[in-house]
């Protein structure tokens, strides 16, 4: 995989993991007088998490937020969901650890300075084309698509079996 080519194949991708916030969403959150928040997500990423998950993929959403929208998500997408995680690194080391998966074949997708040192010990660091400056720089594959406008699905697109 290169910034050019975000192909990959499944032998070499053991886990995918996705920030949640500029990820899977724009990054926006629509807040109502109730307190309720709200994102809006993009269905494409949803159909390219079920055609990775038909590959053979395992994957997992991974937040620093602590909120039921994230949770409401990966229920409907049926992937496992971390939340709350202040520090990511530390998070997904030990879920790597726990679940004997290699952090070389981990594919990271984030967008942000808190995805910065958990994307520095991953195998493929992806960001979406509008991510900050810093992840960009250090990320393998910079997407077409924006958070929150498919990248997921793009991602999806290029898997190879």
């Amino acid at each position: 995989m290169s910034k050019h080519s975000t192909q990959f194949a499944k032998e070499d991708i053991a886990l995918l993991v996705y920030d949640f916030d500029g990820v899977m969403t724009d990054n926006r959150a629509l807040l109502l007088e109730d307190g309720t928040e709200a994102v809006f997500i993009n269905r494409g990423d949803g159909y390219g998490v079920g055609q990775l998950k038909k590959l053979g993929f395992k994957q997992l959403i991974l937040s620093t937020e602590t909120n039921p929208v994230v949770s409401a998500r990966g229920r409907k997408l049926n992937i496992e969901v971390i939340q709350g995680s202040s520090d990511k690194r530390a998070t997904l080391t030990t879920y790597c650890k726990n679940n004997s998966i290699d952090l070389n074949a981990v594919l990271y997708v984030g967008n942000d300075l808190n995805d910065l040192e958990v994307m520095q010990i991953v195998g493929f660091p992806v960001a979406p084309a509008d991510s900050h400056p810093e992840i960009i720089a250090i990320a393998r594959h910079v997407t077409k698509a924006k958070g929150g406008y498919g990248v997921i699905k793009e991602i999806s697109e290029n898997a190879i079996v």
